[in-house]
């Protein structure tokens, strides 16, 4: 009654003992190939967590010299700039992980919370009337008026470049483990399972448990049941290429680092602006939401403090480094793995599994 090992010899199996055999050859495939996926998953997963650890770091250094600016060159501001700052970078972090929003809705919103605070605090610091009516309307107007010139634009077009990058690479680092994760539990057909079992036991129905498979033969059966694994060959190699694209940007004019520490500045030359046309944005503001309480007069351009450059540590230069190198590594390795699904079945069918340097070997029907 054997259906997968039939012999004209007399044998040692059982139906059940094939059914066993077919269970244990489903068991050996999914081990064999995660040991494989192994290093490769090993090798993303360590970079996603590289990538992120670096990036939650180089985070909060950007937020920490923006909250800087505040607290030395514009102090009167800096205790309510602090939550418009936190959301700002919290928005940023959300948007390189995959979130639906955009680097330009962030930046308007941080600059529509900054505006009312900026027009208050600096621009006519005598304002003691602040409702929640008169701050929506000044954020309604910042959006006509546009108080901070093109330095809000700019900052939208230098964040959006290297962000994108940033989030299309931490996006194509998820998607490889979900496709190897895929190829390890891609389900057996019912002939792969059957041309595994004739392959590796059915030699012990005769008691030859020590015969191995012949190396062609076994390259044959696995290439039959690998054949959907193997297709993804043309793809895995269009994905290694557009990781080395997005590396090769983000190194490149779209520095993420580089954009990110650079808010700190873009921030401070577009309070400037404002503060320098502060007079005209008055007259305007005046028009569009009526004159608010005050005390005192405005302030005078001898006021306005230029904000101090704080001097890049040692620490993030060296992060710095250290990402950029960690990066450059990863690719090479990745462009390493270009024929991993194509070869496959070529390192199942290594080592253990067939019969090297031995004139007999197992085809499927004898020993020859």
């Amino acid at each position: 009654d054997l259906q997968i090992c039939q012999h004209r010899a007399p044998t040692c199996c059982t139906k059940k003992m094939e059914e066993s055999y077919q269970a244990a050859v489903r068991r050996e495939r999914t081990q064999s190939i995660q040991a494989l996926n192994f290093e490769l998953k090993y090798m993303i997963v360590g970079h996603i967590t590289d990538f992120q650890e670096a990036f939650e770091s180089l985070l909060r250094f950007a937020e920490n010299r923006t909250s800087s600016l505040f607290e030395t060159a514009y102090r009167p501001m800096a205790k309510e700039a602090a939550e418009p700052v936190k959301e700002l970078f919290t928005d940023i972090s959300l948007y390189i992980l995959g979130a639906e929003t955009t680097v330009e809705s962030a930046v308007l919103r941080f600059f529509d919370s900054l505006f009312p605070l900026v027009y208050s605090r600096l621009i006519n610091p005598g304002i003691t009337d602040l409702s929640e009516d008169y701050t929506e309307c000044l954020r309604l107007t910042r959006q006509d008026i546009n108080p901070f010139g093109r330095y809000s634009k700019n900052m939208v077009t230098e964040l959006s470049k290297s962000l994108w990058a940033s989030r299309m690479l931490s996006q194509a680092l998820s998607l490889g483990i979900e496709v190897i994760n895929t190829t390890e539990h891609a389900a057996l057909t019912k002939e792969c399972s059957r041309a595994l079992v004739k392959m590796q036991y059915c030699p012990h129905c005769q008691g030859l448990t020590l015969i191995r498979p012949c190396a062609g033969y076994c390259l044959n059966v696995m290439r039959g049941c690998l054949a959907s694994v193997s297709e993804l060959d043309a793809q895995w190699r269009e994905y290694i290429s557009t990781l080395e694209y997005l590396a090769n940007e983000m190194a490149a004019s779209h520095d993420l680092e580089i954009a990110l520490t650079g808010i700190r500045n873009s921030i401070n030359e577009a309070i400037l602006h404002a503060q320098l046309n502060g007079p005209q944005l008055s007259a305007t503001v005046d028009k569009v939401c009526g004159q608010p309480k005050q005390e005192g007069g405005n302030l005078s351009p001898d006021n306005i403090v230029p904000a101090k450059e704080a001097t890049e540590t040692q620490t993030f230069v060296m992060a710095h480094a250290s990402l950029n190198n960690k990066r450059r590594e990863f690719i090479n390795y990745m462009k390493r793995s270009r024929t991993f699904h194509a070869s496959i079945a070529e390192r199942l069918c290594d080592g253990d599994l067939v019969m090297r340097d031995s004139s007999t070997c197992w085809n499927g029907e004898d020993v020859v």
